[in-house]
């Protein structure tokens, strides 16, 4: 049950919005250097999305006062970017709809907008990026008055070996978030599932092992030990879901496989992975993994830099 709200709460939201409205450029007069204040971008929007719909449409939508509106409608149709018609249903009520001028207008404070997030989202690494967006998605729902779609800010996580239904759930998560992330097509799909298949098909439980990661008691992560040699085993198939980023699961799913790898015997652990899943890299350099050879392939529908990692397990 809600209760009262403590001042620093208060407090950390203000902040917050003092941050991001100056971050994202609020407070200048014009919005990108155009001619349109904020409100007057987002009456443009709200008349591209909709194609076409009366003034009391977008009030009720954006919260706005009725005179305040009429004047800006007034100048956009003075200014020629927008049409009015008289609506069939109800002949006191206008029918609203860009003009081509406005289209125009609004397509060039669209892509300015696109150009000025992408910008600031860039020099982010993507895991960073993801968990930005996952919260606000967060604060969205939960201010909307709907429930969060993201595990707790503390979520509980453990590891765990393979059990039936494991192998859909790695093949999934491979098959969508390679092709989300990095542009990859339907064929990483396909040798992840040809992966798991001669896994359970010639699991062997002394010298193999996949764990699962589960968070809060859903599956968000998986790693496979190998044997590739009697003294060489392959670790395959890091991964941990977006949601899950950051609670330091890839590292633990690395150790776990070292550990078990030199309680089976191994002298080595190889890896196959490529130059654009930085911190997965940035897990094995860590664990004491160096890159051993370097190449390129198109197999999964862009050319990628390719890399096998080593790790000497010693004695």
């Amino acid at each position: 049950m809600a209760g009262a709200v403590a001042k620093q709460d208060v407090d950390a939201v203000r902040r917050f919005n003092r941050f991001y409205t100056r971050q994202i450029g609020l407070l200048q007069d014009r919005l990108f250097d155009s001619p349109f204040s904020l409100t007057q971008a987002r009456v443009l929007y709200e008349l591209a999305q909709r194609g076409s719909c009366t003034a009391s449409d977008i009030a009720q939508a954006l919260n706005l006062d009725h005179g305040y509106l009429s004047r800006m409608l007034r100048r956009f149709a003075d200014d020629g970017l927008i049409s009015k018609t008289t609506d069939k249903a109800d002949a006191r009520q206008s029918v609203l709809a860009l003009a081509a001028k406005g289209r125009k207008a609004f397509a060039r404070l669209d892509a300015r907008s696109h150009r000025e997030v992408e910008t600031m989202l860039r020099p982010i690494p993507a895991a960073q990026r993801r968990r930005a967006i996952a919260a606000m998605g967060d604060i969205g729902a939960i201010l909307d008055g709907k429930p969060a779609s993201t595990p707790s800010l503390n979520p509980t996580w453990r590891l765990r070996t393979h059990r039936p239904g494991d192998m859909g759930f790695v093949v999934a998560r491979h098959g969508t978030l390679y092709p989300a992330e990095y542009g990859w097509d339907s064929r990483i799909e396909a040798l992840t599932a040809e992966i798991v298949a001669a896994f359970l098909k010639n699991f062997d439980p002394a010298r193999e092992r996949c764990w699962i990661a589960e968070c809060d008691g859903e599956p968000v992560g998986s790693v496979f030990l190998v044997r590739e040699t009697d003294a060489v085993a392959r670790l395959r198939l890091l991964i941990v879901d977006p949601k899950a980023r950051g609670l330091g699961i890839g590292r633990r799913l690395v150790e776990e496989c070292i550990r078990f790898a030199r309680a089976a015997g191994y002298v080595k652990i190889t890896l196959w992975t490529h130059a654009v899943l930085t911190a997965a890299r940035a897990i094995y350099a860590q664990a004491g993994f160096r890159l051993a050879e370097e190449w390129t392939h198109d197999e999964f529908g862009k050319t990628e830099a390719s890399e096998t990692w080593e790790l000497e397990l010693g004695a």
